[in-house]
């Protein structure tokens, strides 16, 4: 370690040791502080989620939604201390013995050929990710439903003999969610589950299973000829099933909004006990009772596995794509406030991508285009509306706007071939930018926080990079304060700097007022933040709907809820 490398974790350590000897109620703001583990009460009998305990989880949903109305901030609250959950023993799973009768009974409900594995290989590819550094335990065993029957009877299989499961779908998640129970487990791939259903385009909505990708509905749907799309865009990779899961969003979410909007009408899912819910029907509005579809957005899979889908399209309309260059992040930050609030413009900015200076070098030697473009901090514009003529008046406006912050080099695509090759250089961020280290593992990372701290957010992370000595770039959702890290180390030395690296910048958005996880979800490694961002009352009321849904806490274990 060099010498200020070492200066500088000295003082990151000094610091947090010091915040908790003087104020140990800081929780989470304390690197030693934890918060008491809690689980279920002891002897708890097997139960079948009915009628009667979802209506005990309508109370406690009831309970958060006017703690929303009602507009108080929950982490910071003063007021009577939420009731406690009673400390109780672990989840008790089945032996080793009970998990080889699991095993043979699954391969006679599942008989088709592929429909159950045990193969070593498959085990750990399941159990594991390249995007993560958070690998859980191999499953003990894969399984490939084809349908909600088939699902059923996996869930029923793993209550008989109290098996944890772990629902799997695009594998691209970046928290450690996928990773299986040390225990053992069941690996619900749902790649079979990959069907567009029904095309509804009178309705602009879609039918489908949730391991069919975000990329092949829409290219499903220019290939008909059906001039809809699904306009939230995360990874290549992800699944509609895992972007249900992880209450993801995308470069599109300034416009559209993200998972946790109303993109998705309904959700069919096989709760913990074997039973099939629908959340409800297909109509674009309903005030019928408690909206229980956001209940299985970003529960990332610890209620239920979501076997059918149905979700809104929206129109497509004509875009382009346009790029400049600033001196610094807080020059490029105030102007996507200014262009946004322009009158008859923020509407037309479908996309707006910050990106540092050190991914705009990377890009320039990895990216697939091969356009040069110039190292400094910048912008990716995504610009839409009716005509030609209208993306070039919006493209005046906003680059005369740039250029009164500072913006240079402003460039518009020459095409809609060009705008492709230039958003794709943007999208491929996470390939490009592992590049710049040639054998190097990496972590990636996002936080969010309110739009007008996202200059300070990142001014003060590019100075902790600079100064914990790591290779590095960000890039971020500029119109609505989303930013990614990814962070390169080749060594055990440089991986413990990262982590301090990553935990710094988490702790600075929650100061900021933001969040630990804009759209990556919570999975193992954010958990330890939700006390502190949202307050002990919520995380209580968290735990205790799990445990009204999912008494025997099979499904996902060690995921998304605080220990």
């Amino acid at each position: 370690m060099t010498s200020s490398r070492l200066l500088w974790a000295c003082r990151y350590s000094q610091k947090h040791v010091l915040k908790t000897a003087i104020n140990p109620s800081l929780g989470f703001r304390g690197l030693a502080s934890k918060v008491p583990p809690k689980s279920l009460p002891p002897n708890v009998p097997k139960i079948v989620v009915n009628r009667q305990s979802l209506n005990i989880f309508a109370v406690l949903l009831a309970t958060t939604m006017c703690g929303a109305v009602g507009g108080y901030s929950i982490a910071q609250s003063t007021g009577t201390p939420a009731p406690s959950i009673p400390a109780a023993q672990a989840p008790k799973y089945g032996t080793a013995k009970d998990f080889e009768l699991a095993i043979k009974e699954l391969q006679e409900a599942l008989p088709r050929d592929g429909g159950v594995s045990t193969d070593p290989a498959e085990l750990i590819s399941h159990g594991q990710s390249s995007y993560h550094q958070y690998n859980g335990a191999s499953p003990s065993v894969v399984v490939y439903p084809e349908n909600t029957e088939d699902v059923v009877k996996i869930v029923k299989i793993a209550n008989k003999y109290r098996m944890p499961v772990v629902p799997y779908g695009g594998a691209s998640s970046l928290e450690g969610q996928l990773g299986g129970h040390s225990g053992g487990s069941i690996c619900v791939d749902m790649s079979e589950m990959d069907e567009i259903i029904e095309i509804h385009e009178s309705d602009a909505d879609l039918v489908c299973q949730p391991g069919a990708g975000w990329m092949t509905i829409n290219e499903t749907l220019r290939s008909k000829g059906i001039p809809l799309f699904f306009p939230i865009d995360p990874g290549p990779s992800a699944t509609i099933g895992g972007m249900i899961s992880t209450g993801c969003s995308g470069t599109n979410a300034v416009r559209y909004g993200t998972a946790k909007g109303e993109w998705f009408l309904n959700v069919t899912v096989v709760l913990p006990s074997g039973e099939v819910i629908k959340t409800r029907r297909r109509s674009r509005k309903s005030s019928a009772g408690f909206d229980l579809t956001k209940l299985f957005i970003g529960a990332e899979g610890t209620l239920g596995i979501i076997t059918e889908v149905t979700l809104r399209l929206a129109p497509v309309l004509p875009t382009t794509v346009a790029t400049v260059q600033f001196p610094n992040v807080g020059a490029a930050a105030e102007a996507v406030r200014q262009a946004i609030n322009v009158s008859g413009v923020g509407a037309s900015i479908q996309c707006v991508e910050l990106v540092d200076d050190k991914f705009m070098a990377a890009l320039n030697k990895f990216g697939s285009s091969k356009r040069k473009y110039l190292e400094k901090d910048g912008l990716f514009f995504k610009f839409q509306g009716h005509s030609d003529a209208a993306l070039k008046e919006v493209a005046k406006i906003v680059k005369a706007v740039c250029e009164k912050n500072g913006g240079t080099g402003f460039r518009l695509a020459n095409g809609p071939v060009e705008a492709d090759a230039m958003w794709s250089d943007r999208k491929n961020a996470l390939n490009i930018g592992r590049s710049l280290l040639p054998g190097a593992e990496s972590w990636s990372t996002d936080v969010c926080v309110p739009v007008s701290k996202l200059p300070e957010l990142v001014y003060e992370t590019k100075k902790d990079i600079a100064q914990a000595e790591i290779p590095s770039i960000l890039v971020g959702h500029a119109g609505d304060g989303n930013f990614h890290a990814l962070l390169l180390y080749k060594t055990e030395e440089e991986l413990d700097v990262a982590k301090i690296v990553a935990d710094r910048l988490v702790k600075r958005a929650l100061e900021l007022d933001g969040t630990c996880t804009g759209e990556h979800g919570v999975g193992v490694s954010k958990k330890k933040y939700l006390v502190e961002e949202l307050g002990p009352g919520a995380v209580q009321l968290m735990k205790q709907i799990k445990r009204t849904i999912d008494p025997l806490g099979l499904f996902n274990p060690g995921k998304l809820y605080p220990d």
